[in-house]
């Protein structure tokens, strides 16, 4: 039986943030160490409890949940409040979480886990904006080398941005912290909207959730139907992408995606183009490859492994 792959979930739920937990928690090969909240679809005190929702809806109140960045690093906090409804998991009717919220700062446990734990155990699992990460890495830099890698949801470039013409959300939020994060060394697996966009929910796609007869695969239908109404109406498709499951598909079943090594930079200074994920995949600069920039996806081999992981729940 190979070890267990330690992962530290960082996100800001979320229908996609919530299926994407889901999908770790129903994965037997996962361990997931903690869930880190931060800020991003919508305010903190909304995210850390829609972690603990999520948890209890898999049947895992064990799992720690932290609280972490309130904002981005230096710009004031935008949210998307549109797409996900007003709690952040429009969709389900999930009760309050009984289970509690951990006293330490998400920031701190990232930093003290990563220096406990053996060198090259841990990978870290952003799903929102990177402000956690970057502020773990600003006040520990010794961290770095001891991250297994960076496996995250963000940014775009053949498909441009999805809250600006340039910018993809989740970079959009805290430019400056996926600016430390991509300048890091850390090896790091982007899954942007160039892969997600191709990860589309369907009707047919989301009844199998329902069809699993459980409480998961209904609030998982629920959540999907409510958050893809916003995408369907934007892009003209037929369902939404499904961003953040991606991150932990990859985890799973790297066989699923495609990409290549690129250097990817991040836009901190131009208002116009704001959190750009600029990436060099043409290999046109001589500046380093940092990131594995995913662009294709087997999607139908993708929802199928979400039906059958989420049907363990």
């Amino acid at each position: 039986m190979p070890a267990l792959r330690k992962i530290i979930i960082d996100t800001d739920p979320g229908q996609d943030d919530a299926v994407a937990i889901l999908l770790a928690l129903g994965s037997a090969e996962l361990e997931v160490v903690g869930i880190t909240a931060v800020a991003g679809n919508v305010p903190l005190k909304l995210t850390e409890k829609n972690a603990r929702k999520i948890c209890e809806l898999a049947g895992r109140p064990d799992i720690k949940v932290f609280a972490g960045a309130i904002r981005p690093l230096m710009r004031e906090l935008v949210t998307a409040e549109e797409v996900h409804g007003k709690t952040g998991l429009n969709g389900p009717e999930l009760a309050e979480p009984a289970m509690k919220l951990q006293d330490r700062h998400a920031v701190d446990f990232i930093v003290e886990t990563l220096m406990g734990e053996e060198s090259g155990t841990i990978t870290l699992c952003p799903l929102g904006p990177l402000t956690n990460i970057a502020l773990a890495l600003i006040r520990e830099p010794r961290i770095a080398p001891r991250i297994k890698e960076i496996v995250l949801m963000g940014g775009g470039f053949f498909e441009g941005g999805n809250v600006t013409p340039a910018a993809e959300f989740n970079i959009y939020v805290d430019p400056h912290a996926a600016d430390i994060v991509f300048r890091s060394g850390i090896p790091i697996v982007m899954m942007p909207l160039d892969v997600t966009h191709k990860a589309l929910t369907s009707a047919r796609r989301t009844q199998a959730f329902r069809d699993l007869g459980t409480r998961v695969g209904n609030a998982t239908a629920d959540m999907l139907e409510f958050f893809e109404r916003f995408d369907e109406e934007k892009y003209g498709t037929d369902g939404g992408p499904l961003h953040d499951p991606c991150v932990i598909a990859y985890l799973l079943k790297p066989a699923l995606f495609k990409g290549r090594h690129c250097n990817v930079s991040v836009e901190t200074t131009s208002e116009l183009t704001m959190g750009m994920t600029v990436i060099d995949w043409w290999g046109v600069t001589k500046r380093p490859k940092n990131a594995l920039v995913m662009r294709d996806i087997d999607h139908d081999g993708f929802f199928a492994l979400l039906v059958e992981r989420l049907g363990r729940l």
